[in-house]
């Protein structure tokens, strides 16, 4: 799949299709609000890097500009019944909760050949509306070995999604922030964290806390007659969002709780093996 996506690249009759059918859909059914798409460059290799709350979001990304747009999709996903879809429409595979040389690789193919990355900091969803995981140092290693501009960007509302299959009809608002320049930091010997924990992230953080204290068309109906005004305060006041440690995936979390679970399910019955074996000795 790698050498297929590093060689093919994107099926750009297939996508403009996808997109043309999509692009409306989304935006009438999620009431789609983007701004700032100005920061992403016309040409020329960049990484865009959201915040990550559903599988839904790399379309999101996808609908904001004309450009081709390349993301990392997780292995399962392109091994399932529509991975050759998601592979042709510029996904490639990355194995989570690990070093994945290869996708690594993949990336860094697409950059130099002066493509559009999408790659999500947080490695997995979020789901909690009210917090963001911390970010890996992926795309910030990737802007700064390939010099590609990094370019913030906050998703609020994309958080619980669906009612089962269907999806909920919620409003989306896209924010891309103004790209930051790798090549400001070369040579300075804390490039890597200065560049994705403090200018990166702290800027998807705030502009996902803005969005989170925007009030919702009845409050600001009750704000502009002046009956709203504390509870808008309330809002924003509470709006910043918690930073979580690193979130690992589902699948891994999932493993662990099934293996603590059997831990703590064994430990009756290894006890009682124990006193039938002291019994026995006996």
């Amino acid at each position: 799949m790698h050498v297929a996506a590093r060689e093919r690249g994107v099926d750009t009759r297939l996508y403009a299709l996808i997109r043309s059918l999509l692009a409306p859909a989304l935006r009438l059914w999620f009431r789609v609000r983007i701004s700032g798409s100005e920061h992403i460059p016309s040409h020329g290799a960049a990484i865009v890097a959201p915040n990550h709350k559903s599988f839904l979001d790399a379309f999101f990304v996808g609908i904001a500009t004309r450009r081709h747009v390349r993301f990392m999709a997780k292995t399962e996903l392109l091994e399932g019944p529509l991975g050759w879809l998601f592979l042709r429409l510029g996904a490639f595979p990355v194995r989570r909760g690990e070093a994945d040389v290869e996708a690594m690789k993949t990336a860094r193919s697409i950059l130099e050949q002066g493509g559009l990355l999408v790659i999500f900091p947080e490695g997995t969803r979020v789901e909690d509306p009210d917090a963001l995981g911390s970010p890996h140092h992926g795309a910030g290693r990737l802007a700064l070995q390939t010099g590609a501009p990094i370019i913030p960007a906050a998703i609020a509302g994309t958080h619980r999604l669906w009612l089962g299959p269907f999806p909920k009809p919620r409003r989306v608002q896209l924010t891309f922030l103004p790209a930051i320049e790798p090549g400001q930091l070369s040579g300075r010997p804390d490039a890597l964290g200065e560049l994705v924990d403090r200018r990166l992230w702290q800027s998807v953080q705030s502009e996902y806390s803005r969005e989170l204290a925007r009030p919702g068309m009845i409050l600001a109906g009750l704000t502009a007659i002046g009956l709203g005004a504390g509870l808008l305060a309330r809002r924003r006041t509470s709006a910043a969002p918690r930073l979580l440690g690193i979130v690992e995936p589902r699948k891994i979390r999932r493993r662990k709780a099934r293996a603590q679970l059997r831990e703590q399910l064994g430990h009756p019955w290894r006890h009682l093996r124990a006193v039938r074996s002291g019994n026995m000795r006996r």
